[in-house]
Protein backbone atom coordinates (compact mmCIF):
# COMPACT_ATOMS: atom_id res chain seq x y z
CA UNK A 1 0.00 0.00 0.00
CA UNK A 2 2.81 2.40 0.86
CA UNK A 3 4.70 1.73 -2.39
CA UNK A 4 1.57 2.17 -4.48
CA UNK A 5 0.80 5.48 -2.84
CA UNK A 6 4.32 6.76 -3.37
CA UNK A 7 4.29 5.78 -7.02
CA UNK A 8 0.99 7.59 -7.52
CA UNK A 9 2.41 10.71 -5.92
CA UNK A 10 5.48 10.57 -8.15
CA UNK A 11 3.44 10.09 -11.34
CA UNK A 12 1.62 13.39 -11.04
CA UNK A 13 4.71 15.62 -11.42
CA UNK A 14 6.00 13.46 -14.24
CA UNK A 15 2.71 13.81 -16.12
CA UNK A 16 2.78 17.56 -15.59
CA UNK A 17 6.35 17.79 -16.84
CA UNK A 18 5.47 15.70 -19.88
CA UNK A 19 2.48 17.95 -20.65
CA UNK A 20 4.64 21.07 -20.31
CA UNK A 21 7.24 19.58 -22.65
CA UNK A 22 4.59 18.77 -25.24
CA UNK A 23 3.13 22.29 -25.02
CA UNK A 24 6.61 23.76 -25.42
CA UNK A 25 7.34 21.62 -28.47
CA UNK A 26 3.97 22.57 -29.96
CA UNK A 27 4.66 26.27 -29.40
CA UNK A 28 8.07 25.95 -31.02
CA UNK A 29 6.62 24.12 -33.98
CA UNK A 30 3.81 26.63 -34.39
CA UNK A 31 6.32 29.41 -35.14
CA UNK A 32 8.13 27.39 -37.81
CA UNK A 33 7.32 27.86 -41.47
CA UNK A 34 8.59 24.53 -42.75
CA UNK A 35 10.78 23.86 -45.77
CA UNK A 36 8.21 24.97 -48.31
CA UNK A 37 7.47 28.12 -46.32
CA UNK A 38 11.12 29.11 -46.15
CA UNK A 39 11.43 28.45 -49.88
CA UNK A 40 8.62 30.90 -50.55
CA UNK A 41 10.22 33.46 -48.23
CA UNK A 42 13.57 33.16 -50.03
CA UNK A 43 11.93 33.48 -53.44
CA UNK A 44 10.03 36.54 -52.23
CA UNK A 45 13.20 38.09 -50.88
CA UNK A 46 15.01 37.47 -54.19
CA UNK A 47 12.12 39.01 -56.07
CA UNK A 48 12.32 42.10 -53.86
CA UNK A 49 16.06 42.38 -54.52
CA UNK A 50 15.57 41.93 -58.25
CA UNK A 51 13.01 44.72 -58.40
CA UNK A 52 14.49 46.82 -55.60
CA UNK A 53 13.79 50.35 -56.79
CA UNK A 54 10.16 49.52 -57.58
CA UNK A 55 9.29 47.37 -54.57
CA UNK A 56 10.89 49.72 -52.06
CA UNK A 57 7.71 51.73 -51.60
CA UNK A 58 5.57 48.61 -51.07
CA UNK A 59 7.93 46.88 -48.61
CA UNK A 60 8.67 49.78 -46.26
CA UNK A 61 5.77 50.74 -43.99
CA UNK A 62 5.27 53.39 -41.31
CA UNK A 63 3.16 53.33 -38.16
CA UNK A 64 2.49 56.30 -35.91
CA UNK A 65 3.52 56.69 -32.28
CA UNK A 66 0.11 55.53 -31.03
CA UNK A 67 -0.05 52.50 -33.37
CA UNK A 68 1.52 49.07 -33.56
CA UNK A 69 1.75 46.60 -36.45
CA UNK A 70 1.17 42.85 -36.11
CA UNK A 71 2.95 41.11 -38.99
CA UNK A 72 1.81 37.77 -40.43
CA UNK A 73 4.17 35.70 -42.60
CA UNK A 74 2.35 32.99 -44.50
CA UNK A 75 -0.48 33.25 -41.99
CA UNK A 76 1.75 33.05 -38.89
CA UNK A 77 2.72 35.83 -36.52
CA UNK A 78 6.46 36.17 -37.02
CA UNK A 79 7.22 37.86 -33.69
CA UNK A 80 5.72 37.91 -30.21
CA UNK A 81 6.30 41.66 -30.13
CA UNK A 82 4.48 44.04 -32.49
CA UNK A 83 6.41 46.40 -34.74
CA UNK A 84 6.48 50.15 -34.36
CA UNK A 85 6.39 53.00 -34.00
CA UNK A 86 8.31 54.18 -37.05
CA UNK A 87 9.60 52.29 -40.09
CA UNK A 88 9.52 48.52 -40.55
CA UNK A 89 10.14 46.18 -43.46
CA UNK A 90 7.85 43.45 -44.88
CA UNK A 91 8.07 41.03 -47.77
CA UNK A 92 5.30 42.03 -50.11
CA UNK A 93 4.54 38.54 -51.43
CA UNK A 94 4.47 36.62 -48.14
CA UNK A 95 3.81 39.17 -45.38
CA UNK A 96 0.70 40.99 -44.32
CA UNK A 97 0.22 43.27 -41.34
CA UNK A 98 -2.62 44.71 -39.23
CA UNK A 99 -2.46 48.13 -37.59
CA UNK A 100 -3.72 48.37 -34.02
CA UNK A 101 -4.56 51.69 -32.34
CA UNK A 102 -3.35 51.90 -28.72
CA UNK A 103 -5.22 55.08 -27.80
CA UNK A 104 -8.12 55.09 -25.35
CA UNK A 105 -11.43 54.61 -27.14
CA UNK A 106 -14.85 55.56 -25.77
CA UNK A 107 -18.30 54.58 -26.93
CA UNK A 108 -21.81 55.11 -25.70
CA UNK A 109 -23.88 52.16 -24.54
CA UNK A 110 -27.31 52.49 -26.17
CA UNK A 111 -30.26 52.87 -23.75
CA UNK A 112 -31.10 49.45 -22.33
CA UNK A 113 -34.48 48.62 -20.83
CA UNK A 114 -34.03 46.34 -17.85
CA UNK A 115 -36.01 45.00 -14.91
CA UNK A 116 -34.55 45.74 -11.50
CA UNK A 117 -34.57 43.36 -8.55
CA UNK A 118 -37.72 45.00 -7.13
CA UNK A 119 -39.57 44.59 -10.48
CA UNK A 120 -39.25 48.16 -11.77
CA UNK A 121 -38.66 48.78 -15.48
CA UNK A 122 -36.01 51.43 -16.13
CA UNK A 123 -34.00 52.60 -19.13
CA UNK A 124 -30.25 53.00 -18.51
CA UNK A 125 -27.40 54.12 -20.75
CA UNK A 126 -23.69 54.60 -20.12
CA UNK A 127 -20.24 55.12 -21.57
CA UNK A 128 -17.18 52.83 -21.62
CA UNK A 129 -13.50 53.80 -21.93
CA UNK A 130 -11.02 51.11 -22.99
CA UNK A 131 -7.68 50.69 -24.72
CA UNK A 132 -5.64 47.90 -26.33
CA UNK A 133 -2.63 46.88 -24.24
CA UNK A 134 -1.69 43.72 -26.20
CA UNK A 135 -1.99 44.20 -29.99
CA UNK A 136 -1.23 40.56 -30.78
CA UNK A 137 -4.04 39.25 -28.54
CA UNK A 138 -6.49 41.80 -29.91
CA UNK A 139 -5.80 40.57 -33.45
CA UNK A 140 -5.36 36.84 -32.89
CA UNK A 141 -7.92 36.11 -30.17
CA UNK A 142 -10.97 38.05 -31.37
CA UNK A 143 -12.33 38.93 -34.80
CA UNK A 144 -13.29 42.54 -33.99
CA UNK A 145 -12.16 43.79 -30.61
CA UNK A 146 -14.13 47.06 -30.66
CA UNK A 147 -17.41 45.49 -31.74
CA UNK A 148 -17.02 42.61 -29.30
CA UNK A 149 -16.38 44.99 -26.40
CA UNK A 150 -19.39 47.05 -27.45
CA UNK A 151 -21.72 44.05 -27.45
CA UNK A 152 -20.29 42.74 -24.18
CA UNK A 153 -20.85 46.12 -22.50
CA UNK A 154 -24.56 46.05 -23.41
CA UNK A 155 -25.14 42.59 -21.96
CA UNK A 156 -23.03 43.32 -18.88
CA UNK A 157 -25.06 46.48 -18.21
CA UNK A 158 -28.29 44.49 -18.15
CA UNK A 159 -26.83 41.62 -16.12
CA UNK A 160 -25.22 43.76 -13.42
CA UNK A 161 -27.99 46.33 -12.97
CA UNK A 162 -30.69 43.66 -13.07
CA UNK A 163 -29.49 42.36 -9.69
CA UNK A 164 -29.92 45.73 -7.93
CA UNK A 165 -32.90 47.52 -6.43
CA UNK A 166 -34.14 50.85 -7.75
CA UNK A 167 -32.80 52.72 -4.70
CA UNK A 168 -29.34 51.20 -5.19
CA UNK A 169 -29.47 52.03 -8.89
CA UNK A 170 -30.17 55.69 -8.17
CA UNK A 171 -27.80 56.21 -5.23
CA UNK A 172 -24.83 53.82 -5.69
CA UNK A 173 -23.79 54.63 -9.25
CA UNK A 174 -20.09 54.66 -8.44
CA UNK A 175 -20.18 51.13 -6.99
CA UNK A 176 -22.22 49.88 -9.93
CA UNK A 177 -19.75 51.40 -12.39
CA UNK A 178 -16.88 49.70 -10.58
CA UNK A 179 -18.70 46.34 -10.66
CA UNK A 180 -19.33 46.69 -14.40
CA UNK A 181 -15.67 47.58 -15.00
CA UNK A 182 -14.48 44.46 -13.16
CA UNK A 183 -16.95 42.23 -15.03
CA UNK A 184 -15.88 43.64 -18.42
CA UNK A 185 -12.17 43.59 -17.63
CA UNK A 186 -12.30 39.93 -16.59
CA UNK A 187 -13.50 38.94 -20.07
CA UNK A 188 -11.65 41.44 -22.25
CA UNK A 189 -8.19 40.77 -20.77
CA UNK A 190 -8.05 37.65 -22.99
CA UNK A 191 -8.60 39.92 -25.98
CA UNK A 192 -5.73 42.21 -24.99
CA UNK A 193 -8.13 45.00 -23.97
CA UNK A 194 -8.08 46.96 -20.71
CA UNK A 195 -11.35 48.59 -19.61
CA UNK A 196 -10.28 51.79 -17.89
CA UNK A 197 -13.61 53.27 -16.82
CA UNK A 198 -17.35 52.68 -16.99
CA UNK A 199 -19.87 55.43 -16.25
CA UNK A 200 -23.67 55.29 -15.98
CA UNK A 201 -24.93 58.40 -17.72
CA UNK A 202 -28.69 58.46 -17.16
CA UNK A 203 -31.43 56.40 -15.52
CA UNK A 204 -34.87 57.06 -17.03
CA UNK A 205 -37.90 56.10 -14.96
CA UNK A 206 -41.48 55.61 -16.23
CA UNK A 207 -43.69 58.69 -16.01
CA UNK A 208 -46.14 57.08 -13.58
CA UNK A 209 -43.30 56.05 -11.29
CA UNK A 210 -41.92 59.59 -11.36
CA UNK A 211 -45.31 60.96 -10.30
CA UNK A 212 -45.60 58.40 -7.52
CA UNK A 213 -42.11 59.18 -6.24
CA UNK A 214 -42.84 62.93 -6.38
CA UNK A 215 -46.07 62.45 -4.40
CA UNK A 216 -44.24 60.31 -1.85
CA UNK A 217 -41.49 62.91 -1.45
CA UNK A 218 -44.04 65.72 -1.09
CA UNK A 219 -45.96 63.78 1.57
CA UNK A 220 -42.77 63.07 3.52
CA UNK A 221 -41.80 66.76 3.37
CA UNK A 222 -45.22 67.82 4.65
CA UNK A 223 -44.99 65.29 7.47
CA UNK A 224 -41.57 66.60 8.47
CA UNK A 225 -42.87 70.19 8.35
CA UNK A 226 -45.75 69.33 10.68
CA UNK A 227 -43.40 67.58 13.09
CA UNK A 228 -41.07 70.60 13.13
CA UNK A 229 -44.02 72.96 13.70
CA UNK A 230 -45.29 70.80 16.57
CA UNK A 231 -41.84 70.74 18.17
CA UNK A 232 -41.72 74.54 17.85
CA UNK A 233 -45.09 74.87 19.60
CA UNK A 234 -43.87 72.67 22.44
CA UNK A 235 -40.73 74.76 22.87
CA UNK A 236 -42.74 78.00 22.68
CA UNK A 237 -45.22 76.81 25.33
CA UNK A 238 -42.35 75.88 27.64
CA UNK A 239 -40.78 79.31 27.13
CA UNK A 240 -44.12 81.04 27.86
CA UNK A 241 -44.48 78.99 31.03
CA UNK A 242 -41.07 80.06 32.23
CA UNK A 243 -41.87 83.69 31.33
CA UNK A 244 -45.13 83.59 33.29
CA UNK A 245 -43.29 82.26 36.34
CA UNK A 246 -40.80 85.14 36.13
CA UNK A 247 -43.60 87.73 35.78
CA UNK A 248 -45.48 86.20 38.70
CA UNK A 249 -42.42 86.58 40.92
CA UNK A 250 -41.97 90.26 39.94
CA UNK A 251 -45.21 92.27 39.35
CA UNK A 252 -43.26 95.22 37.90
CA UNK A 253 -42.17 93.02 35.01
CA UNK A 254 -45.74 93.06 33.70
CA UNK A 255 -45.70 96.84 33.53
CA UNK A 256 -42.40 96.78 31.65
CA UNK A 257 -43.94 94.31 29.21
CA UNK A 258 -46.81 96.74 28.61
CA UNK A 259 -44.39 99.54 27.81
CA UNK A 260 -42.38 97.34 25.46
CA UNK A 261 -45.57 96.35 23.59
CA UNK A 262 -46.57 100.02 23.21
CA UNK A 263 -43.13 100.86 21.86
CA UNK A 264 -43.36 98.06 19.27
CA UNK A 265 -46.87 99.07 18.12
CA UNK A 266 -45.96 102.76 17.86
CA UNK A 267 -43.04 101.92 15.60
CA UNK A 268 -45.16 99.89 13.17
CA UNK A 269 -48.61 101.62 13.25
CA UNK A 270 -48.56 105.21 14.46
CA UNK A 271 -52.34 105.66 14.10
CA UNK A 272 -53.11 102.98 16.66
CA UNK A 273 -53.34 104.02 20.32
CA UNK A 274 -53.63 101.41 23.06
CA UNK A 275 -54.36 102.14 26.70
CA UNK A 276 -53.38 99.30 28.99
CA UNK A 277 -56.05 98.51 31.55
CA UNK A 278 -54.93 96.74 34.71
CA UNK A 279 -56.65 93.46 35.28
CA UNK A 280 -56.99 94.20 39.00
CA UNK A 281 -59.75 96.76 38.26
CA UNK A 282 -61.76 94.18 36.32
CA UNK A 283 -61.38 91.67 39.12
CA UNK A 284 -63.06 94.15 41.50
CA UNK A 285 -66.12 94.43 39.24
CA UNK A 286 -66.32 90.66 38.85
CA UNK A 287 -66.31 90.15 42.63
CA UNK A 288 -69.11 92.71 43.16
CA UNK A 289 -71.37 90.84 40.75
Amino acid sequence: MISATSSTVEMVPQEKRQANIEDYVEDKNSGRLGCFGWLLVILSFLFVLATFPITLFSCVKIVNEYERAVIFRLGRIISKKPKGPGLFFILRCTDTFVKVDLRTVSFNIPPQELLTKDSVTVCVDGVVYFRVYCPISSVANVANANASTHQLAQTTLRNVLGTKNLSELLSDREDLSHSMQEALDEVTKVWGIKVERVEIKDVKLPLQLQRAMAAEAEASREARAKIIAAEGEVKASRALKEASLVIAESPSALQLRYLQTLSTISAEKNSTIIFPLPIDILQGFMQSK
